[in-house]
């Protein structure tokens, strides 16, 4: 009978417990997530900074979740094809998006998305941003943001500056830089970031800004010299580099970035989960380390304070848009 009555009161404990899941919008699977591979999509091809990121993140949280978390290239679109993919998954903590700078700028730049994008995704946390040089020939005259300013004034509109393609975080750097300065330049836009440096280094074109992982290695052989980075304060390694800032334009600052969310409606114990994993991650000795060899930098944000980053960037890019006129319709 004691027997019994124990199995009584512990379904009855069991039953309460469950009620309360559900009473508090919390499935109960999701409090054994995760019990399969996880799906960590990203919006661009194999081989560019998001990729790298991801693949780096794959690897130390399938260690820490004790599942596969699968890398998913879905490029196409300027992004939006995989992120509209995660936007439809179901928010149970199995299909994640590793997005980039493209995610606060799509919104402004098409006039109409498969998706949200301020609705629907969790942020979870920005994971690493890298700085842009602006960097021009080794045999260019210009030695200076000052030269540069006073040469694309004295000849407005004559001065070209390259990107990876309409929209991407390059060209909106040049167009901010042009709103800055109240210069007028030409933009010239590649299929991808190698052959817009190839030219540069070649003196087709007279300026590029670039990612450090793309253009520092063509800086430190002397096939193009840094006039200027883009990030709030001198980075490391990069010392010598002015700010665009501290150089004349204040309050510039543009970062090619990377970081994760989930869909929205996810469970909140799972993005907890996330979130905290991936920020020790980000945080640990051997993450810093291979950070420092690809040139970029460790962030690890609360998923607030990536929300609030997700929100400001997505404003600047819409100024600079309205104001520039770009358009990808």
């Amino acid at each position: 009978m004691q027997f019994n009555k124990n199995r009584r009161l512990a379904l009855i404990h069991q039953a309460l417990a469950a009620i309360a899941l559900v009473a508090t919008g919390l499935p109960v699977q999701a409090q054994n997530w995760p019990e399969r591979p996880i799906k960590l999509v990203v919006p661009y091809p194999a081989g560019g900074n998001a990729d790298n990121t991801a693949r780096l993140l794959a690897t130390q949280l399938s260690a820490r979740l004790g599942q596969q978390v699968v890398v998913d290239n879905r490029p196409g679109g300027s992004g939006t094809i995989g992120a509209a993919a995660v936007a439809k998954a179901a928010p149970d903590g199995y299909t994640l998006l590793l997005d980039a700078t493209a995610f606060t700028v799509n919104p402004s730049l098409f006039a109409k998305l498969p998706f949200d994008a301020a609705k629907d995704f969790a942020p979870i946390s920005l994971v690493m941003q890298a700085p842009l040089l602006l960097v021009v020939p080794a045999v260019s005259p210009l030695k200076t943001v000052a030269d540069l300013v006073q040469a694309a004034k004295a000849r407005p509109g004559q001065l070209t500056y390259a990107s990876a393609g309409n929209g991407g975080a390059q060209h909106l750097a040049g167009e901010l830089f042009k709103q800055g300065a109240k210069v007028s330049m030409t933009h010239i836009p590649y299929r991808g970031g190698a052959p817009a440096l190839t030219d540069l280094i070649g003196g087709q074109v007279d300026l590029m800004f670039s990612a450090t992982t793309a253009s520092g290695p063509f800086v430190k052989s002397g096939k193009l010299r840094a006039l200027a980075i883009s990030s709030v304060q001198r980075t490391p390694g990069w010392e010598q580099v002015p700010t665009v800032a501290e150089a004349g334009l204040p309050g510039f600052q543009v970062n090619e970035w990377n970081g994760l969310f989930a869909p929205a409606g996810t469970p909140q114990p799972v993005l907890q989960r996330l979130e905290a994993e991936t920020r020790a991650i980000v945080a640990s000795p051997e993450m810093k380390k291979r950070f420092a060899e690809l040139g970029v930098q460790g962030v690890g944000s609360s998923a607030q304070e990536f929300k609030s980053f997700v929100q400001t960037e997505t404003a600047k890019w819409a100024g600079v848009i309205r104001t520039s006129g770009i358009r990808m319709d």
